[in-house]
């Protein structure tokens, strides 16, 4: 049993956590500056991005993906601007209309492409591949210390991992920063704190999270996790710190539960397959917040930062 749960689980379930975390982390950010929609709106572009650079390049490398989704960002942030002023109305809708069509023209691009090649298709975009995330040359807890079977993991868990250490590491360099201008933009302006480019690094984080998930966990976890750990944190206590461990917690125990009851939840309840890990751990990272709506201690917040 230990040998094929190294094999067959063990790189997924790291991978998802992984993951949950990385888009966790800045999701708390931007939940508090109302910003929770620039991640739904990130990971939707990351989609016609990753598929202009799988046309341009073919191949599915991290940098051309990075460099895909750098782009279509600045297209969207044109897009939104011509949008505000041309339809005259509130940026809201603007970003909605020009992040969903975005993204509804990758998923054209990938109908429209021959991605036969590579795993690179609507569901897999939807969905990630995260069951398919296997360890062959495992054959047991030893492999853990065997360099020829880590030589052999998948690359995305080495990805996941960096990116997601990266993120952290930031977030505690930046951190003074980083929630001055969250709390207060007026002072940590007047304090000599560049706004605009604290800001702006915050998005940048957001979209590398972003890009770094979804070749293995699709849009779908990562619009759930940019949101729902951050947003039930926030209703555990009224400490950004506090918060911040709360979000990684919730992150966390959203992709192990998500990834065992989609393999085993059908089963226990007489089904003959599994479902996608990527659709019940947002499943249950929905849940979890909706849990913390009804008994957190501070359920009645409404999400205006008040208070550090």
């Amino acid at each position: 049993m230990g040998a094929e749960f190294v094999q067959l689980s063990l790189t997924p379930l790291l991978i998802g956590v992984l993951a949950a975390i990385a888009c966790a982390l800045p999701g708390n950010f931007l939940i508090l500056r109302r910003q929770a929609l620039i991640g739904d709106a990130i990971s939707h572009v990351v989609l016609p991005g990753i598929v202009v650079a799988f046309l341009v390049t073919g191949v599915t490398a991290t940098w051309p993906m990075l460099l895909g989704a750098a782009g279509a960002a600045v297209v969207a942030v044109i897009l939104i601007e011509a949008i505000k002023r041309l339809g005259r109305i509130e940026p809201g809708a603007a970003m909605g209309v020009a992040f969903t069509s975005l993204f509804a023209a990758g998923v054209l691009l990938l109908e429209q492409s021959d991605t036969s090649g590579v795993h690179l298709d609507v569901q897999h975009a939807l969905y990630g591949n995260l069951e398919s995330l296997i360890w062959f040359q495992a054959e047991g807890w030893h492999s853990l210390a065997d360099p020829v079977a880590l030589a052999a993991l998948p690359p995305e868990l080495v990805r996941m991992a960096v990116t997601a250490a990266a993120i952290a590491l930031l977030t505690a360099f930046f951190w003074r920063p980083l929630k001055l201008s969250t709390f207060d933009e007026g002072f940590a302006g007047a304090v000599g704190i560049p706004t605009a480019a604290v800001s702006l690094g915050l998005v940048i984080a957001a979209a590398v999270a972003a890009v770094a998930a979804f070749d293995a966990v699709g849009s779908i976890i990562v619009i759930a996790m940019f949101i729902c750990p951050p947003a039930a944190a926030r209703l555990m206590t009224n400490r950004l710190e506090v918060q911040v461990l709360w979000s990684v917690a919730f992150a966390a125990l959203s992709a192990i539960l998500g990834y065992v009851l989609a393999g085993y939840g059908p089963l226990w309840l007489g089904a003959d397959n599994a479902v996608s890990a990527a659709g019940m751990i947002a499943t249950v990272s929905g849940l979890i917040l909706a849990l913390a709506c009804l008994f957190a201690p501070h359920r009645a917040r409404i999400g205006a930062p008040k208070g550090v």
